[in-house]
């Protein structure tokens, strides 16, 4: 798989955990979805992610 891949698959994963631990634990785990959701957002633009860096350097390719 590829970076973009890896990025969607993580993203989505954190967004389904964070929901879930909302309605188990505490509502403020939304406020974890909202920080994905934000860092998504600005990744459409600055083409940049704190994940694609920790990616790159586990080694994962380019996509």
């Amino acid at each position: 798989m590829t970076i973009n891949r890896y990025l969607r698959l993580i993203a989505g994963f954190f967004v389904m955990l964070s929901v879930v631990l909302s309605q188990v634990h505490s509502p403020y785990w939304l406020y974890f979805t909202a920080f994905v959701g934000l860092n998504l957002f600005q990744s459409a633009f600055t083409n940049w992610c704190p994940m694609m860096t920790i990616l790159r350097k586990l080694g994962v390719k380019e996509g």
